[in-house]
């Protein structure tokens, strides 16, 4: 039977504070991450009767149970999960903070937190954050790969700043600025289409083995949405989620991919090629971010020479 860690009586917790400080803060977080005592004290480099001391603080000061024992876990009482993302979002602060400080200290001028589909991060990104870094020494990147369904919830709990799309949330308070266009491509093996013409219709891949984009991403749903406008149906033997295994079936020979020009563009290599279709089949790429909280001068000089990588390529 679960046991619970059980908070003081009403009078010892009039007597505390009614609120966390942030040691009980970050207490509370790393043990809600991690599910032990143990393990939050090994995260934070302390000791486990000094995690456990600042818990039973932490349930005090707040006057609730935060935790049941189970099985040698701590499980997070419903209170706690929903004291959890406003301590998320408090501790993505502190470390904002604390990466500034750092940043001062090492005569650094910012930080800059872009988030890009895998596709962007394979190349474009990549080159424009070293052009970018070539002309501000002093600034510091934050990186990371997302994809569009994590998009809102990553801006929502300041995981990132900026998220590099290529199409923006609906019914959600963000805004975007246009730094691009992509376009879809016919990613294929040259032994397996060795006279193709500089652009290919739809109606040309009928004949070939294809891996299709996984159905309910942007992608997916403009080739779907073309397919049924031509009413033409394809071999489809492999689904891929990600376009870069797509680009790696591909290669190993299971077939051709329609995927977008940058995946298509840091895919080359010897005996792949890539060919656009006929008619063309573009979609804008969006820098989205919190309406609140809109790009800073730093940021939007990046995302103009993104523009310009991305035109390039």
């Amino acid at each position: 039977m679960a046991s619970r860690i059980v908070a003081p009586d009403g009078q010892a917790a009039a007597r505390e504070s009614e609120s966390m400080n942030l040691r009980q803060i970050e207490i509370f977080h790393a043990v809600y991450l991690h599910g032990t005592v143990s393990a939050a004290a090994r995260a934070l480099n302390v000791s486990q009767p000094a995690v456990t001391k600042v818990l039973r603080h932490a349930e005090r000061s707040i006057g609730l149970p935060l935790f049941e024992r189970a099985k040698g876990r701590l499980i997070p009482t419903q209170d706690a999960r929903t004291l959890f993302d406003e301590v998320a979002d408090i501790q993505e602060r502190v470390r904002s903070l604390r990466q500034a400080t750092q940043n001062m200290r090492h005569g650094r001028g910012g930080l800059l937190r872009i988030s890009a589909l895998p596709s962007l991060g394979l190349g474009a990104i990549p080159d424009a954050v070293a052009r970018f870094l070539r002309g501000h020494e002093d600034i510091m990147f934050d990186l990371q790969t997302l994809h569009h369904d994590e998009m809102v919830r990553k801006l929502y709990e300041r995981e990132t700043d900026i998220a590099i799309s290529f199409e923006v949330p609906l019914s959600a308070p963000v805004a975007h600025q246009v730094v691009g266009e992509g376009e879809l491509v016919v990613l294929y093996r040259e032994e397996d289409m060795p006279d193709a013409p500089s652009r290919l219709h739809l109606e040309e891949l009928r004949e070939h083995k294809f891996i299709s984009p996984v159905q309910s991403g942007p992608i997916g749903r403009m080739l779907s949405s073309e397919l049924k406008r031509q009413d033409v149906e394809l071999n489809e033997v492999v689904s891929a989620r990600t376009y870069y295994i797509a680009a790696a079936l591909v290669r190993a020979g299971v077939g051709m991919a329609i995927v977008d020009n940058f995946t298509a563009h840091a895919s080359v290599s010897p005996g792949l090629s890539n060919r656009p279709l006929q008619p063309a089949i573009t979609f804008d790429i969006n820098a989205v971010y919190l309406q609140n909280r809109p790009p800073s001068k730093t940021a939007s000089e990046f995302l103009a020479l993104l523009s310009e990588v991305i035109e390039s390529l």
